[in-house]
């Protein structure tokens, strides 16, 4: 992907996030407010950091800083620190502080980081590599999946494509899609692609908000998807290949178009 252009880092015009004491004895609700603090902190820096505010090599501010930054504790803000780390967007070394690492040491599987892109001012160059990446995959898989599924695998697939087209909105309507596409690399028996499902289902979920239209657009998608659905269920992977790539094709046009 394209290194964004660095920015100075933005402050938040109020802190928003916060961990202050509570009154012992608190209920369960409040104890999983707290716990959710350095979830919270990360998402904002993790954020930051993918967006470019922070660009690679950037040291990030101290722990003092981000807690009079959130109003959150020290503690709250070394955990979030420890879950980026983890993550592969930050090091921390002693006297040093936190300091970006280079793009290419990011877990892109990591639905975080993965929500964090689709949010990024480069959101057209995520979508685009999240199609090469279903060009690479998905032609493939779904040939796989046309002699390998198995009948329950079917099942699930015909669900998904019948939850398409009864769906009651745009939400239910992607929702039903990404399992579409999830269920048929499930069904490719492929134990190395069954890992990349957290890959497609983030992804897929952000691509297909984008580029899902109404009227003769979403008749027309609806119509690709019956005939991978058909390709899997009469076992025919050439004709599934070739269904999956003019589906393709079609979401690569609408992308072209720009956002709905």
């Amino acid at each position: 992907m394209a290194e964004p252009k660095s920015r100075k880092a933005r402050k938040p015009a109020s802190a928003a996030i916060t961990d202050k004491p509570r009154p012992k004895g608190g209920s369960n609700s409040d104890r999983v407010a707290k716990s959710s603090v350095p979830a919270s902190l990360a998402s904002e820096i993790g954020l930051r950091i993918v967006r470019g505010d922070y660009p690679p090599g950037t040291i990030l501010p101290n722990e003092a800083n981000w807690t009079e930054m959130f109003n959150a504790s020290r503690s709250a803000v070394r955990e979030a620190i420890k879950m980026l780390m983890a993550k592969g967007l930050l090091s921390s070394r002693p006297k040093i502080g936190s300091r970006v690492q280079p793009r290419d040491r990011w877990n892109l599987l990591d639905r975080d980081v993965l929500s964090w892109y689709a949010a990024s001012p480069d959101r057209e160059v995520f979508l685009r590599t999240v199609q090469e990446f279903r060009h690479i995959i998905e032609p493939e898989a779904t040939a796989l999946a046309a002699l390998r599924r198995t009948d329950e695998q079917m099942a699930e697939i015909s669900q998904a494509l019948h939850d398409m087209e009864h769906a009651g909105s745009l939400q239910q309507r992607t929702q039903a899609d990404t399992r579409f596409h999830v269920a048929i690399l499930r069904a490719s028996g492929n134990d190395l692609l069954v890992p990349l499902g957290v890959l497609i289902e983030s992804a897929l979920n952000h691509l297909f908000v984008h580029v899902t239209r109404e009227g003769q657009s979403l008749q027309r998608a609806q119509k690709l998807h019956e005939n991978i659905e058909k390709s899997i269920r009469l076992q025919r992977p050439n004709t599934a290949r070739s269904a999956v790539r003019k589906l393709l094709a079609n979401t690569d046009e609408i992308i072209g178009q720009g956002p709905s």
